[in-house]
Protein backbone atom coordinates (compact mmCIF):
# COMPACT_ATOMS: atom_id res chain seq x y z
CA UNK A 1 0.00 0.00 0.00
CA UNK A 2 3.04 2.09 0.17
CA UNK A 3 4.07 2.23 -3.21
CA UNK A 4 2.57 4.94 -5.32
CA UNK A 5 3.65 3.27 -8.38
CA UNK A 6 1.00 2.94 -11.54
CA UNK A 7 0.25 -0.57 -11.26
CA UNK A 8 -1.50 -1.91 -14.90
CA UNK A 9 -3.79 -4.74 -14.69
CA UNK A 10 -1.95 -8.13 -14.11
CA UNK A 11 -4.70 -10.48 -15.66
CA UNK A 12 -6.29 -12.04 -13.00
CA UNK A 13 -10.15 -12.36 -13.70
CA UNK A 14 -12.60 -12.24 -11.46
CA UNK A 15 -15.91 -14.42 -11.86
CA UNK A 16 -19.04 -13.29 -10.43
CA UNK A 17 -20.59 -16.30 -8.13
CA UNK A 18 -24.21 -15.59 -8.38
CA UNK A 19 -24.87 -16.70 -5.23
CA UNK A 20 -28.54 -15.99 -3.55
CA UNK A 21 -26.99 -15.63 0.03
CA UNK A 22 -26.62 -11.80 0.78
CA UNK A 23 -23.35 -10.29 1.33
CA UNK A 24 -21.66 -8.68 4.12
CA UNK A 25 -21.77 -5.14 4.55
CA UNK A 26 -18.61 -2.94 3.60
CA UNK A 27 -18.14 -2.32 7.19
CA UNK A 28 -18.36 -5.85 8.45
CA UNK A 29 -15.64 -6.81 6.05
CA UNK A 30 -13.75 -3.79 7.00
CA UNK A 31 -13.86 -4.83 10.77
CA UNK A 32 -12.86 -8.10 10.37
CA UNK A 33 -10.26 -7.30 7.55
CA UNK A 34 -8.77 -4.76 10.59
CA UNK A 35 -9.09 -7.69 13.16
CA UNK A 36 -7.33 -10.41 11.23
CA UNK A 37 -4.43 -7.85 10.45
CA UNK A 38 -3.49 -6.97 14.09
CA UNK A 39 -3.48 -10.63 14.46
CA UNK A 40 -1.63 -11.07 11.38
CA UNK A 41 1.09 -8.65 12.46
CA UNK A 42 1.71 -9.84 16.17
CA UNK A 43 2.34 -12.65 14.38
CA UNK A 44 4.98 -11.12 11.58
CA UNK A 45 8.32 -9.70 12.96
CA UNK A 46 11.40 -8.86 11.29
CA UNK A 47 11.31 -10.44 7.73
CA UNK A 48 13.45 -9.81 4.08
CA UNK A 49 12.47 -10.66 1.00
CA UNK A 50 14.19 -10.02 -2.47
CA UNK A 51 12.61 -7.49 -5.72
CA UNK A 52 13.38 -7.25 -8.99
CA UNK A 53 12.03 -4.21 -10.55
CA UNK A 54 11.72 -3.84 -14.48
CA UNK A 55 11.08 -0.18 -15.89
CA UNK A 56 10.22 0.06 -19.46
CA UNK A 57 9.36 2.88 -21.89
CA UNK A 58 8.36 2.32 -25.10
CA UNK A 59 8.69 5.42 -27.12
CA UNK A 60 12.22 6.09 -26.48
CA UNK A 61 13.04 2.17 -26.25
CA UNK A 62 14.58 2.38 -22.64
CA UNK A 63 14.61 -0.51 -20.42
CA UNK A 64 16.91 -0.68 -16.73
CA UNK A 65 16.28 -3.44 -14.13
CA UNK A 66 17.48 -3.50 -10.34
CA UNK A 67 17.71 -6.84 -8.11
CA UNK A 68 16.95 -5.50 -4.61
CA UNK A 69 17.07 -6.84 -0.95
CA UNK A 70 14.51 -5.77 1.83
CA UNK A 71 14.74 -5.82 5.13
CA UNK A 72 11.68 -4.80 7.31
CA UNK A 73 12.20 -3.94 10.99
CA UNK A 74 10.78 -4.66 13.82
CA UNK A 75 9.00 -1.49 13.97
CA UNK A 76 7.32 -1.76 10.16
CA UNK A 77 10.20 0.25 8.83
CA UNK A 78 11.97 -1.17 5.52
CA UNK A 79 15.48 -0.83 4.12
CA UNK A 80 16.85 -1.43 1.02
CA UNK A 81 20.24 -2.68 -0.49
CA UNK A 82 20.41 -2.90 -4.14
CA UNK A 83 22.79 -6.00 -5.49
CA UNK A 84 22.77 -5.45 -9.24
CA UNK A 85 21.33 -2.60 -11.68
CA UNK A 86 21.72 -2.69 -15.52
CA UNK A 87 19.92 -0.82 -18.68
CA UNK A 88 19.43 2.69 -19.04
CA UNK A 89 21.40 5.17 -16.48
CA UNK A 90 18.52 7.79 -16.46
CA UNK A 91 16.31 5.24 -14.60
CA UNK A 92 18.96 3.90 -12.32
CA UNK A 93 20.27 7.22 -10.92
CA UNK A 94 16.84 9.13 -10.93
CA UNK A 95 13.78 6.75 -11.13
CA UNK A 96 14.81 3.82 -9.10
CA UNK A 97 16.13 5.93 -6.00
CA UNK A 98 13.11 7.48 -6.06
CA UNK A 99 10.97 4.47 -5.63
CA UNK A 100 13.12 3.09 -3.12
CA UNK A 101 13.27 6.32 -0.74
CA UNK A 102 9.20 6.92 -1.70
CA UNK A 103 9.03 3.53 0.19
CA UNK A 104 11.54 4.01 2.80
CA UNK A 105 9.88 6.96 3.91
CA UNK A 106 6.23 5.96 3.91
CA UNK A 107 7.21 2.65 6.32
CA UNK A 108 8.50 5.22 9.09
CA UNK A 109 6.47 4.71 12.12
CA UNK A 110 5.29 8.21 11.81
CA UNK A 111 4.33 8.02 8.37
CA UNK A 112 2.78 4.31 8.34
CA UNK A 113 -0.93 5.28 9.65
CA UNK A 114 -1.14 7.61 7.10
CA UNK A 115 -0.59 5.08 4.07
CA UNK A 116 -2.76 2.41 5.68
CA UNK A 117 -6.13 1.05 4.26
CA UNK A 118 -8.11 1.74 7.50
CA UNK A 119 -11.55 3.54 8.17
CA UNK A 120 -9.90 6.65 9.69
CA UNK A 121 -7.82 7.10 5.73
CA UNK A 122 -10.48 6.04 3.41
CA UNK A 123 -14.56 5.56 2.99
CA UNK A 124 -15.60 2.16 1.55
CA UNK A 125 -18.25 0.50 -0.25
CA UNK A 126 -19.14 -2.81 -1.10
CA UNK A 127 -18.95 -3.87 -4.89
CA UNK A 128 -19.84 -7.66 -5.07
CA UNK A 129 -18.11 -10.94 -4.49
CA UNK A 130 -15.98 -12.73 -6.99
CA UNK A 131 -13.35 -16.02 -7.37
CA UNK A 132 -9.69 -15.00 -8.20
CA UNK A 133 -6.92 -17.35 -8.19
CA UNK A 134 -9.69 -20.02 -7.04
CA UNK A 135 -10.40 -18.44 -3.54
CA UNK A 136 -13.67 -16.24 -2.93
CA UNK A 137 -12.81 -12.63 -2.85
CA UNK A 138 -15.05 -9.62 -1.59
CA UNK A 139 -14.35 -6.62 -4.25
CA UNK A 140 -14.29 -2.65 -2.23
CA UNK A 141 -14.24 0.04 -3.38
CA UNK A 142 -11.98 2.81 -1.97
CA UNK A 143 -12.11 6.80 -1.41
CA UNK A 144 -9.23 8.19 0.30
CA UNK A 145 -10.76 10.82 2.92
CA UNK A 146 -8.10 13.75 2.51
CA UNK A 147 -5.42 14.12 -0.75
CA UNK A 148 -2.59 12.44 1.64
CA UNK A 149 0.03 11.67 -1.05
CA UNK A 150 0.06 8.10 0.44
CA UNK A 151 -3.65 7.38 -0.38
CA UNK A 152 -5.44 5.91 -3.74
CA UNK A 153 -8.58 5.92 -5.41
CA UNK A 154 -9.51 2.63 -6.60
CA UNK A 155 -10.96 -1.12 -5.59
CA UNK A 156 -9.15 -3.66 -3.13
CA UNK A 157 -10.22 -7.59 -3.29
CA UNK A 158 -10.18 -9.32 0.04
CA UNK A 159 -9.89 -12.66 0.91
CA UNK A 160 -13.60 -14.15 2.28
CA UNK A 161 -11.98 -16.66 4.39
CA UNK A 162 -8.86 -15.13 5.75
CA UNK A 163 -9.57 -10.94 5.25
CA UNK A 164 -6.68 -10.09 3.65
CA UNK A 165 -5.80 -7.90 1.03
CA UNK A 166 -5.12 -9.61 -1.54
CA UNK A 167 -4.80 -7.10 -4.67
CA UNK A 168 -5.22 -3.40 -4.67
CA UNK A 169 -5.64 -1.51 -8.20
CA UNK A 170 -5.89 1.96 -8.55
CA UNK A 171 -4.74 5.35 -9.01
CA UNK A 172 -3.09 8.21 -6.58
CA UNK A 173 -5.02 10.40 -4.11
CA UNK A 174 -3.07 12.84 -5.21
CA UNK A 175 -0.97 13.68 -8.62
CA UNK A 176 2.71 13.00 -7.38
CA UNK A 177 3.88 15.44 -10.06
CA UNK A 178 2.73 18.37 -12.68
CA UNK A 179 4.93 16.16 -15.33
CA UNK A 180 2.91 13.36 -14.50
CA UNK A 181 -0.47 12.98 -16.67
CA UNK A 182 -1.60 9.99 -15.07
CA UNK A 183 -0.96 7.06 -13.06
CA UNK A 184 -2.10 3.58 -12.79
CA UNK A 185 -1.46 0.41 -10.79
CA UNK A 186 -2.00 -3.05 -9.39
CA UNK A 187 -0.49 -4.35 -6.25
CA UNK A 188 -1.13 -8.06 -5.21
CA UNK A 189 -0.43 -10.24 -2.18
CA UNK A 190 0.07 -13.53 -1.95
CA UNK A 191 0.22 -16.34 0.85
CA UNK A 192 3.20 -17.07 2.66
CA UNK A 193 2.47 -19.32 5.49
CA UNK A 194 -0.27 -17.87 8.01
CA UNK A 195 0.88 -14.38 6.36
CA UNK A 196 0.12 -12.75 3.23
CA UNK A 197 2.85 -10.83 1.97
CA UNK A 198 3.60 -8.65 -1.50
CA UNK A 199 3.64 -11.03 -4.43
CA UNK A 200 3.99 -8.09 -7.79
CA UNK A 201 3.16 -4.76 -8.96
CA UNK A 202 2.74 -3.86 -12.29
CA UNK A 203 2.49 0.39 -12.72
CA UNK A 204 1.96 2.70 -15.97
CA UNK A 205 2.96 5.99 -15.76
CA UNK A 206 1.82 8.55 -18.38
CA UNK A 207 4.26 11.48 -18.40
CA UNK A 208 4.33 14.76 -20.26
CA UNK A 209 7.49 14.73 -22.13
CA UNK A 210 8.62 10.50 -21.82
CA UNK A 211 4.85 9.26 -22.60
CA UNK A 212 4.02 5.77 -20.96
CA UNK A 213 6.14 4.08 -18.39
CA UNK A 214 5.46 0.39 -17.26
CA UNK A 215 7.47 -0.34 -13.77
CA UNK A 216 7.09 -4.32 -12.90
CA UNK A 217 8.17 -5.53 -9.81
CA UNK A 218 8.06 -9.19 -8.62
CA UNK A 219 8.87 -10.01 -5.05
CA UNK A 220 9.93 -13.26 -4.11
CA UNK A 221 12.24 -15.24 -1.58
CA UNK A 222 11.12 -14.09 2.01
CA UNK A 223 12.31 -15.11 4.90
CA UNK A 224 9.75 -14.22 7.75
CA UNK A 225 10.77 -13.85 11.46
CA UNK A 226 14.05 -14.44 10.76
CA UNK A 227 17.42 -12.26 11.78
CA UNK A 228 18.51 -9.85 8.85
CA UNK A 229 21.50 -10.32 6.93
CA UNK A 230 24.12 -7.75 6.83
CA UNK A 231 25.51 -5.81 3.46
CA UNK A 232 28.31 -7.66 3.41
CA UNK A 233 26.45 -11.02 3.72
CA UNK A 234 25.04 -10.66 0.29
CA UNK A 235 26.68 -7.72 -1.47
CA UNK A 236 25.80 -4.53 -2.75
CA UNK A 237 26.76 -2.17 -6.08
CA UNK A 238 25.02 1.16 -4.91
Amino acid sequence: MKLLLSLLLCGVALAGLGSSQSLPTADEVVSRMMEHESQRQAALHRYSGFRRYVLENQRHHKRAEMLVRMNCLDDGSKEFNTVSETGWGGARRHVFPRLLETEREASLPDNRERSRITPGNYSFRMIGEHMAAGRRVYGLAITPKTENKYLIRGEIWIDAEEYAIVRIEGEPAKNPSFWIKSVHFVHTYQKNGPLWLPASDHSVTEARIFGPTDITIDYFSYVTNMPMLSSSQYGSNN
